[in-house]
């Protein structure tokens, strides 16, 4: 893609919610791997979890919210308690079904508020761009490199800030998605990291920092 594979950002790797000791224990493995985690928030216990990982950690955070906040002000509110917490950026902090409300939320908000829910196809974006700060583009919901690589073209054009994420896939898919990471702001490509019987060698993870390999296509070989 004509991209310079050193550009490549670091991965988030996801703290998932579970008892305080759990979350301090996996919060202290993970901080001396990556350089930024990612944590998924949208229940009643946001606050805690966060003040449970900030006791063992500094590292920068992202946030997924998972459109489980539903009043605009407590949205505001939190993502102002969350720019305190060194939070650097928030996901689909309302129901995509708000947009008006996440278009209000964006425009105070001191951190960049990006698209997951309310973003799969090209057709999406330019109706985003006065409700979010920019979007996330995941191959499995986009249909792939090609439509993802206009995605990011366009919503760069918009004046859009562009992140790449993933679901929970193998080493192949990741590695893909990981050919235009150069070109975007966040990365959250570790949905390879979070599963056992992956059958595919190819992007990796060094020092926190995504690492594309030197072999043809998006280089991956089959384990």
């Amino acid at each position: 893609m004509g991209l310079d594979k050193e550009k490549a950002p670091s991965t988030t790797f996801t703290i998932g919610i579970d008892t305080a000791d759990v979350v301090r224990e996996k919060t202290k493995e993970s901080a001396a791997q990556f350089n930024i985690l990612k944590v998924k928030l949208g229940r009643d216990n946001d606050k805690e979890m966060i003040e449970t990982i900030r006791s063992v950690t500094n590292l920068p955070i992202a946030i997924d919210a998972n459109q489980g906040w539903k009043d605009k002000h407590y949205a505001l509110d939190m993502i102002h308690w969350l720019k305190e917490k060194g939070i650097v950026m928030i996901e689909q902090p309302m129901p995509k079904e708000q947009l008006d409300d996440i278009a209000w939320v964006t425009q105070q908000s001191p951190l960049p508020v990006f698209a997951d829910e309310s973003i799969q196809r090209l057709k999406d974006v330019a109706g985003l761009k006065d409700a979010f700060t920019g979007i996330n583009i995941k191959l499995m919901k986009c249909t792939g490199m090609r439509e993802a690589w206009k995605m990011v073209t366009l919503a760069r054009a918009l004046g859009m800030k562009v992140m790449v994420g993933c679901m929970t896939e193998t080493s192949c898919a990741v590695s893909a998605a990981a050919q235009f990471s150069p070109a975007v702001g966040f990365a959250d490509l570790d949905g390879n990291l979070l599963i056992a019987n992956d059958r595919f060698k190819g992007m990796e993870v060094v020092k926190g920092k995504i690492t594309l390999p030197d072999l043809p296509g998006i280089g991956v070989v089959k384990i």
